[in-house]
């Protein structure tokens, strides 16, 4: 009897702890898989002006933390990578050791707070123009590099933006807009005055009513009562 219990317990439903376990266990393999992540944005590319000055943007996140974070900015001059700044991070939420910055123009603006590590490049030329790498590499991982990429265009002025497909738009839109209000204003106006006639033609009816029952009740008083032989 004991025996069929316990197979029917190996063969039912897993007890709770045993789910809660292989949750654990698949979120921490989760974590471990993609445990560093390097981002320059949403929008990792940019056209800049010769000349001006841009941010190269860079942030870093780990879910199971950092400790000696080991970064570095490199520029790909046609096959050739070429370190512009690097540093380490002891851990979460303090800065990093002494940025060595290997280019001119190049200046470090990160900050650990954010998990920033971003640099600006100065007075930027057609010769800056590329793609700029991103490297972390967190020793918790067991020595997995990361990098994402920033490409950056140099050119000598901004071409105008045509905006004529966004005015007609907005034209449309607007005009829409206006006939409607125009629309809901007409209709008020139109039930105000019906509704106005409505009342006048009520006022009508009791007056015209009132007037009536005068005139017939005078009628009847006014007849005589024939008098007795």
């Amino acid at each position: 009897m004991m025996k069929t219990q316990s197979r029917g317990r190996l063969g039912g439903v897993p007890s709770e702890r045993t789910v809660s376990s292989l949750l654990l266990t698949l979120i921490i393999g989760m974590c471990c898989v993609h445990a560093l992540e390097m981002s320059t944005g949403k929008v990792p590319f940019l056209d800049a002006v010769n000349g001006s000055t841009v941010l190269l943007p860079c942030t870093y996140a780990s879910c199971i933390g950092i400790t000696n974070l080991y970064f570095k900015w490199e520029f790909n001059n046609n096959g050739t990578m070429q370190k512009m700044a690097d540093s380490v991070i002891p851990t979460d939420n303090v800065e990093p050791n002494k940025v060595n910055i290997y280019r001119e123009r190049v200046e470090y603006v990160g900050s650990s707070k954010g998990n920033n590590i971003s640099i600006l490049l100065w007075n930027i030329t057609f010769e800056d123009a590329g793609v700029y790498i991103c490297f972390g590499k967190n020793p918790k991982e067991k020595g997995k590099n990361h990098s994402a990429i920033f490409t950056l265009h140099v050119v000598e002025e901004l071409s105008e933006v045509d905006n004529t497909l966004t005015i007609i738009i907005a034209s449309c839109v607007g005009g829409f807009i206006a006939l409607l209000m125009a629309f809901m204003l007409l209709k008020n106006f139109t039930l105000f005055i019906l509704a106005r006639i409505e009342e006048k033609n009520k006022e009508c009816l009791v007056t015209s009513s009132g007037i009536d029952n005068t005139e017939n009740g005078g009628l009847s008083g006014s007849k005589s009562t024939p008098k007795k032989a």
